[in-house]
């Protein structure tokens, strides 16, 4: 089991924060975010519960691993 469970949308805002994304635009409930060296911008949906498979694909996209993002997290 990986550890993963969805997630609040705003814990996961503060999250790419921390890591140095900035905030860019909205558009219905979908939140754009970018950072200096990412080939597309990080999507997150404003859901109270965000989606495990939404998560791996952000931190994918980030290049950080499930341990590293836990890790963060406590």
């Amino acid at each position: 089991m990986s550890g993963l469970v969805p997630a609040d949308w705003r814990a996961l805002e503060r999250f790419l924060i921390s890591v140095g994304c900035t905030f860019e635009r909205q558009k219905g409930s979908h939140r754009v975010y970018w950072r200096e060296g990412l080939v597309r911008p990080i999507i997150l949906p404003a859901y109270k519960a965000v989606p495990v498979f939404v998560i791996r694909g952000i931190l994918r996209q980030l290049g950080i691993s499930v341990e590293d993002y836990l890790r963060g997290r406590r």
